[in-house]
């Protein structure tokens, strides 16, 4: 028996339509959120003759391509996700490694009762497996569809298939950079930037109202620029107007909602009451992605009520390119590309979570071209040397990306936005917001709980008061043993990885996963002089790196800006 998702406990993951198939003693059920082929995609999916059922969440973003060499099978639907029983008909279980795109899901060969499961290549799409009792196996995109039938459950592992044929998982997704072998292609900017445009393109292929996540950093301002730039002539803006949709959320005169330059209206709930719904829906008890996973699940739910079911973000550059700031500490370039393969292959249990989950608790869909698997081939086979932080050649954290989109002639964005420096998606939400969330757990967590932490928690022990406070919601939602094993643990600072916290000794003692731990590398503010000369383009060498963020004071409430 298995199942893509149950569908009471994750009707959130798309109101539009449940699916229910049933053969033998194994089930596969869906919840739909339609964004391609709303009148006629429902699932579950079949080939010709209804032999092979498959269930999927996600978006194949080469289904034409694919159809076209698939001209002798007949489809029963316009839905990108049509392709892949036809595939499997054809190709058996080696044909996951030509879908471009994201995805998990389950395909049911009724012929011989075999199944076959698998994830995207990063994890973009969430998925658990687990085991009863009684021999059953499930497979569902959240952990509460499966807590209450499973002695046992776990992360699916991305870039791998679960064959019932060969009995377990086996990995699909082998690149060459997750080798030991560092690479040596030169860094060409036209390539890096043509690959961007491309990944963010095929993005835009949706028969549904969309937006961009922009923030005001340079990722999500990247994709917004491209977006804009080439949504004019795409089916998209045929059917709902060439004018881009923007959400930026943040308090009052944080980073990033300065940067985007807008003052926004309140949104009516405040955050902290949103945090026992975010840990049921995000699932984790991780400090850093519940701070800013918040913002977000509350951002989701406004642009759900515009009527937008799609949204493209910028998550996964700052793991590619070396773009959080500990990265300055980086002692050679080896040490720096295997930070970026160790991050990159841990987005399934961060950034990709929260992303995925916050906007699916509110039927919305993120898109994340940085996690492109062309895009990363190309921008992970650049030599580590050039992703290096060099301030005495003028690198600052991301330099190749903003080199690649330095364009004087046609500009994609204000100097001032291409050449600012990092901020973390919690941290540019607003400073206070973090600080807050501190004072809030202070209130619920004495001196004496955190003295028996160890006792209580013996597994990933809390260190702090808020840690303790986001674990005890947790652990009233998901107590189960196997639950708390799918949160990954160990010591960070600014978000790093255990092994990255041997670069500087001084870390071990400021163990603080904001970015403001990277004491020394982080910078607060400029003087308006500075602030001046740069948003005029006039960028001196030695600001370039350290580009001034936009720091103003908080108030305490939770804006939206649309």
């Amino acid at each position: 028996m298995y199942a893509t998702c149950t569908l009471l406990p994750l009707k959130h993951r798309g109101p539009d339509w449940s699916g229910l198939f049933q053969h033998g003693d194994s089930f596969l059920s869906h919840q739909r959120l339609a964004i391609i082929d709303p009148a006629s995609g429902d699932q579950p999916l079949f080939n010709e003759d209804k032999k092979i059922v498959v269930t999927v969440n996600g978006e194949i973003y080469n289904h034409e391509a694919l159809r076209k060499s698939l001209s002798h099978h007949e489809f029963r639907t316009d839905s990108d996700c049509d392709v892949i029983a036809h595939l499997y008909e054809e190709y058996g279980e080696g044909f996951v490694d030509m879908l471009d795109g994201m995805f998990s899901f389950v395909l049911l060969d009724t012929r011989d009762n075999s199944f076959l499961v698998a994830r995207d290549a990063i994890g973009i799409t969430s998925l658990y497996i687990g085991w009863g009792l009684d021999g059953s196996i499930w497979i569902s995109s959240e952990m509460k569809g499966l807590n209450d039938d499973c002695e046992h459950f776990e992360c699916f592992p991305p870039g791998h298939l679960y064959s019932s044929k060969q009995g377990g998982f086996r990995r699909w997704y082998n690149p060459q950079w997750m080798s030991s072998v560092i690479p040596s292609t030169p860094f060409d900017p036209l390539v890096l930037r043509r690959a961007f445009e491309n990944a963010v393109i095929k993005r835009l292929m949706t028969d549904v109202p969309f937006g961009v996540l922009l923030s005001g950093g340079l990722d999500s301002s990247l994709v917004a620029s491209i977006t804009a730039r080439y949504l004019a002539g795409t089916k998209a803006a045929r059917q709902w107007g060439a004018q881009l949709h923007s959400f930026c959320v943040g308090l009052e005169g944080s980073p990033d909602l300065k940067a985007a330059k807008e003052v926004a209206n309140y949104l009516g709930t405040d955050g902290i009451d949103a945090i026992e719904d975010v840990i049921y829906h995000i699932e984790t008890y991780d400090v850093t992605t519940i701070r800013a996973s918040t913002p977000m699940f509350l951002m989701s739910r406004k642009i759900k009520s515009l009527g937008v079911k799609m949204v493209i973000s910028g998550e996964g550059s700052d793991e590619i390119f070396g773009g959080y700031l500990y990265f300055h500490k980086a002692p050679n370039k080896e040490e720096f590309h295997h930070e970026t393969c160790r991050k990159i292959q841990a987005l399934h249990q961060y950034d990709c979570l929260r992303a995925n989950k916050s906007t699916s608790a509110w039927g919305v869909e993120a898109r994340v071209p940085f996690l492109d698997k062309e895009f990363i081939n190309v921008a992970m086979d650049i030599d580590p040397e050039w992703k290096m932080i060099k301030p005495d050649r003028g690198r600052i954290e991301k330099w190749i990306l903003r080199k690649a989109f330095d364009d004087e002639e046609r500009p994609y964005l204000p100097k001032h936005i291409l050449y600012r420096q990092k901020e973390q998606f919690s941290d540019g939400v607003g400073y206070s917001w973090i600080d807050g969330l501190k004072t809030h757990a202070a209130e619920h967590v004495t001196d004496k709980m955190m003295l028996n932490a160890a006792h209580i928690f013996p597994h990933n022990t809390p260190t702090t008061k808020e840690a303790y406070y986001y674990r005890m919601i947790f652990e009233r939602f998901f107590p189960q043993n196997s639950a708390k094993l799918t949160v990954p643990g160990g010591a960070s600072v600014a978000c790093s990885t255990a092994k990255a916290i041997e670069w500087d000794a001084a870390w071990s003692n400021n163990l603080d996963p904001s970015g403001r731990a990277a004491i020394g590398v982080h910078t607060s503010a400029y003087g308006p002089q500075v602030y001046a000369s740069i948003a005029n383009g006039n960028i001196p060498p030695t600001i370039m790196n350290n580009v001034p963020l936009m720091v103003g004071g908080a108030t305490h409430g939770l804006a939206i800006q649309s």
